[in-house]
């Protein structure tokens, strides 16, 4: 059939003017990106500006991948990935990965690789790779393993995951997206899911094996150098101090203020927070300041003085004591956080005690520990006097920690907990975050409305929760994986027009000659690996969905095999580093070179054509 131009998709094999044009086009973004200067995104929108110029598609085509329903998913999708980050559903699962594996590296990255997997089906693959490095970096540091043995099996069960769900990664919603515009339904949620749990089991059998190639010669992961709370904990010698406790009805503390004198005076502790019960039922700790006690409270003390009878002291004062979780409150480390600061030169502190200078009052933190040179003094801390070098520990709600900046007045801030780094801004918040990610889940899978529209009616909930603020909702999309992807768009047309796509459509299906289906599908995803290991596994699913789907109707067969095989290949981008920003991600913290990904990627993307081949026709009945 002729084309626009005067190509003749079965007649020799002519090309229009435009179509080279068109191509030139296409192979310099292919060397661009192979080369990697300028950046992806950059070299995209050089296509945007420059593709107007060959005639085949205007200034408002070229820019209309902005409103494409797939590119703006993908944005609310890294959103909704933010508000589980925001509220600590990541750590919980580092908490649960390292509960189950106890200790042992084979049992560790199973569960590692499957809670990724799992993860990943439900959110953008890349997303999860940026949550789960910091998470992944704190396991080896506590197992004592070599990031490199774990951060490639972090990659490859990202990259299998984006073959689980339809939402899972870009070329998924790319590939979808093409079927709708080219007049068929489109692939439902889980139709991925019968190819993607036999390439993460056969990827987990794999990286058991492949781990031996990982890692030799480099050293485990080192300790953090900033001091954890629970190093802390024995230098101050602290242990014991720490109680849980709820305000009786006749307390004489009823009614005065939880963090002032009244209270350190009479009770002769530090009221470091007082907890409640919140949304769900969850437990919500909140800052004494500025807080009156009332009958039922819960608090969470500190005792500075080790010399008081604490049971004794408690019946007095009308306190219940309650089960306390951790040592000294390391268990509330998501909301109690710790620092260290040294008495400066002329402070006006120098020689006031611990409790007259009054920080609590002032900056929301409570002396919990003191140090004369190396020494912890172990006497009451409310009356031993200040010297200049003193070193104090103090302790309070994080945001009063981060608050602190260069130190109070006279004051010298020395370290940061390294917990600061692990502390969720929102983590009361987690059962809202789970609630509005399973109804997201639910909407797009009973199809009432448009994935678009599921995907934005759950980040407007998770802001109406608190979840994620504005200013983290637009700093956490990766803008420049969005405008790669709207960079590339207009080439799928532009090829479609000037008969581009029927071209390489014909060429395939010549080179194959009458060969069965499953070798067409074997040599789509060929075609669609092969050019992957340099493009971005996303502008290889835009430009290859329209030629496959061109094949199919070509030889009179359904769009969907040749439509997922496209969606899984893309999926497979193993081989190179360049070929996903997935694999970018990894490669510093995991301290790879090329050939790594080469040698443990290429058996792995065999695997996945091998599944692809045996399976898809079967499932879809060709």
């Amino acid at each position: 059939m002729p084309a626009q131009g005067g190509w003749v998709a079965h007649g020799g094999g002519r090309m229009s003017g435009e179509l080279l044009l068109v191509l030139a086009l296409l192979g310099v973004a292919i060397v661009l990106f192979s080369l990697g200067r300028p950046r992806a995104d950059v070299v995209a929108l050089l296509m945007v500006a420059l593709l107007p110029f060959t005639g085949v598609i205007d200034v408002s085509e070229a820019i209309a991948g902005f409103a494409d329903p797939s590119v703006v998913l993908i944005a609310l999708l890294f959103v909704i990935g933010e508000g589980l980050v925001r509220t600590g559903l990541a750590q919980r699962i580092s908490s649960f990965i390292l509960r189950v594996a106890r200790g042992d590296e084979t049992v560790l990255l199973v569960t590692l690789m499957l809670s990724v997997g799992a993860m990943g089906s439900v959110m953008s693959s890349t997303g999860v790779v940026a949550i789960f490095i910091p998470i992944v970096l704190r396991i080896a540091r506590s197992s004592r393993i070599a990031p490199a043995r774990l951060m490639m099996p972090l990659s490859v069960a990202a990259l299998c995951s984006g073959m689980m769900t339809l939402v899972a990664t870009a070329p998924n919603l790319v590939v979808h997206g093409e079927l709708l515009r080219n007049g068929y339904e489109g692939f439902s949620f889980f139709a991925f899911l019968p190819f993607g749990v036999p390439v993460l089991a056969l990827a987990i059998g794999w990286m058991l094996y492949a781990r031996r190639w990982l890692g030799r010669g480099m050293p485990a992961a080192p300790s953090s150098r900033a001091p954890r709370l629970q190093d802390w904990i024995g230098q101050y010698r602290l242990e014991g101090r720490a109680f849980r406790v709820r305000v009786g009805e006749g307390s004489p503390l009823v009614g005065r203020v939880a963090a002032g004198p009244e209270v350190e005076t009479v009770a002769g502790v530090n009221v470091l927070a007082v907890e409640h019960l919140g949304s769900f039922g969850q437990h919500v700790l909140e800052s004494p300041q500025g807080r009156r006690l009332a009958p039922g409270d819960a608090l969470l003390l500190d005792l500075h003085d080790p010399a008081i009878d604490a049971p004794e002291r408690f019946r007095r004062l009308g306190l219940e004591p309650l089960p306390l979780e951790g040592a000294y409150f390391s268990g509330y480390a998501n909301d109690i956080g710790m620092a260290e600061m040294m008495v400066a030169v002329n402070s006006p502190l120098a020689g006031v005690s611990a409790n007259r200078a009054r920080l609590q009052d002032r900056h929301d933190l409570a002396v919990i520990g003191l140090k004369h040179g190396r020494t912890a003094e172990v006497r009451d801390l409310a009356e031993v006097p200040l010297e200049v070098g003193d070193t104090l520990l103090v302790a309070g709600p994080w945001p009063a920690i981060r608050a602190l900046g260069s130190g109070p007045e006279g004051l010298i801030l020395l370290n940061l907990a390294s917990e600061a780094d692990e502390v969720s801004p929102a983590a009361a918040r987690w059962p809202f975050a789970l609630a509005c990610l399973l109804l997201t889940l639910g909407l797009m899978v009973s199809g009432i409305v448009p994935n678009v529209q599921a995907a934005l009616i759950g980040c407007l909930l998770m802001g109406l929760t608190g979840c994620v603020d504005l200013r983290s909702a637009y700093r956490c999309i990766h803008w420049p994986s969005l405008v790669l992807i709207v960079g590339m768009l207009p080439f799928s047309l532009a090829l479609q027009r000037t008969g581009g796509v029927d071209l390489a459509a014909d060429l395939l299906v010549r080179g194959i000659g009458d060969a069965g289906p499953r070798v067409v599908l074997a040599a789509i995803f060929a075609v669609t690996a092969l050019l992957g290991m340099f493009i971005s596994n996303t502008a290889i699913a835009v430009l290859m969905a329209p030629v496959a789907l061109a094949i199919a109707a070509h030889l009179g067969l359904s769009p969907y095999p040749f439509a997922m095989t496209v969606a899984l290949a893309a999926s497979a981008a193993f081989i190179t580093p360049v070929s996903s920003p997935v694999n970018t991600l990894v490669v510093g913290p995991g301290g790879y070179r090329f050939g790594d990904f080469v040698k443990v990627g290429t058996p792995l993307a065999l695997m996945a054509l091998l599944v692809t081949v045996l399976l898809v026709p079967w499932v879809f009945g060709m």
